[in-house]
């Protein structure tokens, strides 16, 4: 006896769960995320938030970015441009793996992520408050200056 699972099958079986969406990676249910995904990206705070705290947290572990990439298991350049790009919309499964590594709640980091809508307007609150005290100035370290030195070196050159 051969049981077949072609897409009909699996429509059939998603509609009598629920007409529930199937997928994989970021677009299949997580059945302990609760939270009700964005389609189209929003520029607010949060997700400005969700760069500077990624960025702390990560400097603070004293990891530079390769490290935190190669240990979460996330792609380095989403990395890139979680840190460096406000209105950059993460992936779910990266929010996801971050939120291991740091053992933060995932529902919290979706939203600051932007993924989600805001359940908690004091979360929206803190978040915008974070992001605003979040970019302090302050010297270069001497490792800073010194990639910064190599790069500028490195964009000098003639062809």
């Amino acid at each position: 006896m051969t049981i077949e699972f072609n897409k009909e099958w699996c429509l059939n079986m998603a509609r009598l769960e629920g007409d529930a969406e199937i997928g994989a990676g970021a677009l299949a249910i997580d059945p302990v995320f609760d939270g009700e995904l964005i389609e189209q990206p929003e520029p607010e705070e949060p997700a400005l938030a969700f760069g500077r705290f990624v960025r702390l947290m990560r400097r603070g572990r004293g990891m530079d970015m390769e490290k935190l990439a190669d240990t979460a298991d996330i792609d380095i350049v989403e990395l890139m441009n979680i840190e460096e790009d406000p209105r950059f919309r993460p992936e779910v499964r990266t929010v996801y793996q971050l939120s291991m590594f740091f053992e933060l709640p995932r529902e919290s980091l979706l939203q600051i992520a932007g993924l989600t809508k805001p359940k908690d307007e004091r979360m929206y609150e803190e978040a915008v408050r974070f992001a605003a005290r979040a970019e302090a100035v302050e010297a270069l370290t001497p490792e800073e200056r010194a990639a910064l030195e190599a790069f500028v070196a490195v964009l000098s050159e003639k062809k």
